[in-house]
């Protein structure tokens, strides 16, 4: 997969991602239309999809809230890559089928606007516009499968 890098700060917690004010639906079109906008309030309009965000240390900190990992998919973000996760996230994330990287020295290189491709399962990150390449830890095989199968639940009923 590869797209543009969109670049945020550390701790952005979920009230950044998915303000509480919308959380009064789970429709993920819905949530998605607001994902990220008390953090960057014209984001949504100018990302496309197959895009990426970047994000600092402890992306997704803050209140307990699936609708954060929810929103970000269903913007049509490739993966979240961020020097570290907030636990819950971390969860969420793989639970919904959200591909998520760690990676220090990815995050402080790649610079807004860069052109970037991520390979899941070698836990590749390249910035195809410095021709730099990153390693992040790749997910175990059943992680993998079950971010491929686009979540938890989906996974499961597909094993059945």
């Amino acid at each position: 997969m590869n797209g543009r890098a969109w670049k945020f700060k550390d701790n952005i917690d979920t009230d950044l991602i998915i303000p509480a004010r919308y959380l009064n639906t789970s429709d993920p079109k819905e949530l998605a239309a607001h994902c990220m906008e008390d953090a960057d309030p014209k984001w949504i309009g100018k990302m496309q999809t197959g895009d990426f965000i970047v994000g600092g240390e402890n992306f997704g900190c803050g209140s307990y809230r699936e609708h954060a990992p929810i929103a970000i998919k269903a913007a049509g973000v490739s993966a979240v890559i961020a020097k570290s996760f907030a636990r819950i996230f971390y969860r969420n994330a793989i639970n919904i089928g959200l591909p998520i990287l760690e990676s220090k020295e990815a995050v402080d290189e790649i610079h807004q606007g860069d052109q970037i491709e991520v390979n899941l399962a070698k836990g590749e990150i390249k910035n195809l516009t410095t021709k730099s390449i990153y390693k992040a830890q790749p997910f175990p095989e059943f992680m993998q499968k079950i971010i491929k199968a686009g979540g938890l639940i989906k996974y499961l009923k597909k094993k059945r």
